[in-house]
């Protein structure tokens, strides 16, 4: 079987800015991802689901490759291109401007980035603000533009983090029955979204991740029935089995180590 995407034990960490309660000489870093593994097969559509916190714009730029990881490997075999709200934009430059860009960045010649011109237009349909700088359009239109040029770069692998989670309805039926087409071509899709129902009738397979672990990768109806499930128990707690349950959450995550004092690096730098 060929795969499209290879995760193995990757972990993402961030560091922590120094807070009140830290003891002197320690430092914080916590897991926005942590040990996950698995494998999509190419032209699998698969959603991704989980609370927020949960990791799921991590994942999905570390599988862009915007950002790098910090344990195990990854391997992506096909170009991909995320499609997210505030991703790959130019806030300075005007939508015309920004796709002239993203098509050079990205190596095209003149010819086809003027090819793909018209179509990232027509899809787009935001009229004259083609000509105004993006930090001038609202959050529906940046989505619009963000997926009108990544559809008609026509990765390999596609990647839409709650991309259509903004904007009219109309549009997002639009953006999925251009997806469906792209499926049925045997395009690879990662859907990140918060729309169980968009998640259940576009995607053939689900991976859930919690806490920055995964805690299901399998057929999209048993892990949505599953996610729901959890998600429906949570909303039942008290306020306060909730904070507990997010603190403890965070605890698992937190990773805590004692700085070295300039003895202690020195004497590694001596004896390795």
């Amino acid at each position: 079987m060929e795969y499209a995407v290879e995760f193995e034990h990757v972990s993402k960490i961030y560091k922590l800015k120094h807070k009140e309660g830290v003891k002197k000489g320690e430092r914080q870093q916590f897991y926005a991802l942590k040990d996950i593994s698995f494998k999509i097969p190419k032209g699998e559509v698969v959603g991704i689901l989980g609370t927020n916190g949960s990791g799921k714009s991590t994942m999905s730029v570390v599988l862009a490759e915007i950002s790098g990881i910090d344990e195990g490997e990854i391997r992506v075999h096909g170009e991909q291109a995320l499609i997210a709200i505030n991703t790959g934009l130019n806030n300075q430059l005007t939508g015309l401007e920004n796709i002239r860009v993203k098509g050079a960045l990205l190596g095209l010649s003149r010819k086809r980035i003027d090819e793909i011109t018209q179509g990232v237009i027509d899809f787009a349909e935001i009229g004259d603000f083609l000509y105004q700088p993006v930090k001038k359009y609202s959050s529906g239109m940046r989505s619009r533009l963000g997926f009108s040029i990544s559809l008609c770069l026509n990765p390999d692998i596609i990647i839409v983090d709650e991309a259509l989670s903004v904007g009219d309805k109309g549009f997002a039926q639009k953006c999925l029955q251009r997806m469906t087409e792209l499926k049925n071509e045997g395009k690879t899709i990662i859907f990140i979204s918060h729309s169980l129902p968009q998640v259940r009738g576009f995607c053939t397979k689900a991976i859930w991740i919690e806490g920055g672990q995964m805690m299901e990768y399998g057929e999209v109806n048993d892990v949505c029935d599953h996610y729901s499930a959890y998600v429906d128990h949570y909303n039942q707690l008290s306020e306060k089995e909730k904070k507990d349950i997010l603190d403890k959450k965070f605890q698992d995550r937190l990773i805590i180590e004692k700085k070295k004092n300039l003895l202690e690096k020195i004497k590694d730098m001596i004896w390795g």
